[in-house]
């Protein structure tokens, strides 16, 4: 129940305007900033998920072109855009919600690091900056694998957009041999991108659970 009330909360208040506002109005119904991060860093991994899945079926969408020889090619171009402005769209959501989440985070860490003056007992203090060095190294792992797979999806929606163009400006036979020819590197670039997106929304799961 409380963590769908985070969620919904969060929701509420969405990801534009005043974040600092945003953060006092929902610690005042007891929802703390490690509760955010928690919740933006599952949206995090659900919208790479979306990612990887979409940028998987545009890549059969390019290996279904290829197959194609003459014949209706403006409903194959169609087909084809459609799907490579749905990978433009979830690429986007995903830097969204990586923003997202540094921005949370970096709240988080500063009010920890701040925090810490506050102790008068020595050793309560030195366990509490032991935590937050090791949440850090485990935030930043994360982070890491995250913008990585941000960074990969960047080439692959170059050569969707150069090869949807091609044939926008070309449909003709010659254009879905053009693409054919590319087909292999399509296939390892997004390959390689779904690897990345792998590792990134496992160190997102596994950070999930070190803040429960």
């Amino acid at each position: 129940m409380r963590t769908a009330f985070v969620l919904m909360l969060v929701g509420v208040f969405g990801l534009a305007g005043c974040q600092s506002m945003q953060y006092r109005a929902l610690e005042s119904f007891g929802i703390e900033k490690r509760d955010i991060l928690s919740s933006r860093v599952e949206k995090a991994a659900d919208a790479q998920d979306e990612a990887r899945e979409q940028f998987s079926t545009a890549l059969e969408q390019f290996r279904a072109t290829v197959e194609v020889d003459g014949g209706d090619l403006e409903r194959t171009y169609s087909r084809l855009d459609r799907e490579f402005q749905r990978s433009q769209s979830r690429a986007k959501n995903v830097s969204d919600r990586i923003a997202a989440v540094e921005h949370v985070a970096e709240a988080l860490f500063d009010e920890w690091e701040d925090e810490l003056d506050l102790y008068t007992d020595p050793a309560l203090k030195r366990r509490s900056e032991n935590i937050l060095r090791e949440t850090r190294q485990r935030y930043t792992r994360m982070m890491t694998a995250m913008q990585r797979a941000e960074t990969s999806m960047a080439p692959v929606l170059n050569v969707f957009q150069d090869q949807v163009l091609f044939l926008k400006h070309n449909l003709n036979s010659m254009a879905i041999a053009a693409v054919r020819d590319e087909l292999a590197d399509i296939e390892q670039a997004t390959d390689e991108l779904i690897m990345a997106m792998n590792q990134a929304i496992s160190e997102a799961r596994s950070f999930i659970e070190t803040l429960k």
